[in-house]
């Protein structure tokens, strides 16, 4: 493995250490949290461009550019998976900024039979406005995937850029961006259209979830109810109404007009970006007999958001997978600043954890009655004619375990749990971080057992400890 100095600093920074008497009293100092490390893999395994001709594509790391290069996937490839690139003449762009970053990794090797030829490692600290080569030509001659690692001593954001040099053709793949903070990569399209804004007086047509080939199994390993039901929710209670949709699963409040709680399984797979966020909001009709059905403009006006429980960005790897979040059945009156900033940002972060080697189990929910939204200071306790029940506290609880397989079998005492309860509220603070409890302290608030399928020697540690990490 080399290591190739992208920057080297000319000055020399010096730090002198004062003295000082000694007091009476010793000065307890908290030493300051150390920056979460991070470590995020793009193996383009989610990815698809089959054509050389230069075209964009979305990976769960963000938007990439490719010239005369294609994603491949054939036995003469070199992957570590099932694909990785295969570059000819061109090159392989990046089309966002990493922050933080102290190391790069890259593993690359010859494609098939092709002779040897040569690659450049290009950096641009500038948004990709312009571009610098790092280091010399890199010989590629690699008839098995070699990694390559590049330290990163600059600390402004960066992107990277691959530009081939000769006309034989070499693969790429497993880029890993490893550093410290914040990435900034934003692991998901932003919810950019949570509010029926042009106020429509016609409702969007109601449909069912179109289940395909990308859902979730019923039951076992990434299963979306793997850790039990946590309200005992069946198909006859039409206030704690058990609905499979597939893509993730939900217990249906029809005298609320929301869900009770969607619980739903994460990887990479599901948020691959092979399709784009729809906006197609639209009512549901597997709800119970005689319930009101929430249309798509039944919070317009309301001052409340039509927010998720189970994201959009969560299940992009097909449009049957995306609609299905836009059914209104998974939707609840939500402060702008609480679904736009606050949960957003608690969505990305477990999506970069997924990124980062995991899975994550995830269960949201929602209680009370009574929130402020954009519209006023008073708290406003129903919405659409009384017929849909604005929360007044939403909470979730993830569950982060490495990814692999008899899920269950490998949750221990130590596994992490984040635990988040918000008031619902439009001044709420946008650091989710703050509102970390212990999945009791939800457990006391609704009522419900939630990871009840774990043995309780084990829910007896998670579920009383408070998440800390970075």
């Amino acid at each position: 493995m080399t290591f190739r100095n992208l920057f080297i600093s000319s000055s020399l920074i010096l730090v002198l250490a004062g003295c000082s008497k000694k007091t009476t009293e010793d000065t307890i100092v908290t030493p300051p949290v150390a920056p979460a490390v991070y470590s995020i893999t793009e193996g383009f395994e989610n990815s698809a461009k089959t054509a050389y001709a230069v075209g964009n594509f979305t990976a769960p790391t963000g938007s990439w550019t490719l010239d005369d290069a294609l994603i491949g996937s054939t036995a003469p490839d070199l992957k570590n998976g099932t694909k990785s690139i295969r570059l000819r003449t061109g090159s392989v762009t990046m089309n966002f900024d990493v922050k933080g970053m102290t190391m790069l990794y890259i593993k690359h090797g010859k494609y098939g039979t092709d002779l040897s030829s040569t690659w450049q490692l290009m950096i641009s600290s500038d948004e990709g406005k312009t571009y610098t080569q790092i280091g010399t030509d890199i010989i590629e001659d690699n008839t098995v995937l070699k990694l390559d690692s590049f330290k990163v001593a600059i600390n402004t954001a960066v992107r990277f850029q691959i530009k081939k040099t000769g006309t034989a053709r070499v693969n790429i793949d497993d880029i890993t961006f490893k550093g410290t903070g914040d990435s900034g990569i934003i692991t998901g399209v932003p919810d950019t259209n949570p509010v029926d804004t042009a106020n429509n007086t016609t409702a969007a047509p109601p449909r069912n979830v179109v289940a395909g080939t990308d859902i979730q199994p019923v039951s076992g390993d990434n299963s979306n109810l793997l850790f039990g039901n946590p309200s005992n929710a069946t198909m006859v209670d039409a206030d704690n109404f058990l609905i499979d949709q597939h893509y993730y699963v939900e217990s249906y409040s029809s005298k609320r007009g929301t869900p009770n709680w969607v619980s739903w399984h994460l990887d990479a797979s599901n948020f691959n970006g092979a399709t784009a966020r729809l906006n197609n909001f639209a009512g549901f009709t597997g709800l119970p007999a005689n319930a009101f059905m929430v249309q798509s403009n039944s919070y317009s006006g309301s001052g409340f958001d039509r927010g998720h429980n189970i994201p959009s960005a969560d299940r992009t790897s097909s449009t049957n997978a995306n609609s299905a979040t836009f059914l209104m059945s998974n939707m609840i009156p939500q402060a702008p600043n609480n679904n736009q900033k606050t949960w957003a940002d608690l969505e990305n972060y477990l999506r970069a954890k997924v990124l980062e080697g995991n899975e994550v189990y995830i269960i949201m929910g929602s209680y009370g009655s009574g929130g402020v939204g954009s519209n006023s200071s008073a708290s406003i306790t129903t919405i659409a004619g009384g017929k849909v029940t604005v929360p007044s506290n939403i909470w979730k609880i993830a569950v982060i375990i490495p990814a692999g397989d008899n899920d269950l079998s490998r949750v221990s005492t130590t596994t992490r749990v984040i635990a988040v309860n918000t008031p619902n509220i439009n001044s709420i603070n946008t650091d989710w971080k703050k509102y970390r409890v212990s999945v009791r302290d939800i457990e006391k608030a609704t009522g419900y057992d939630l990871l009840s399928i774990l043995p309780k020697n084990i829910q007896d540690v998670i579920e009383t400890t408070v998440d800390t990490s970075n």
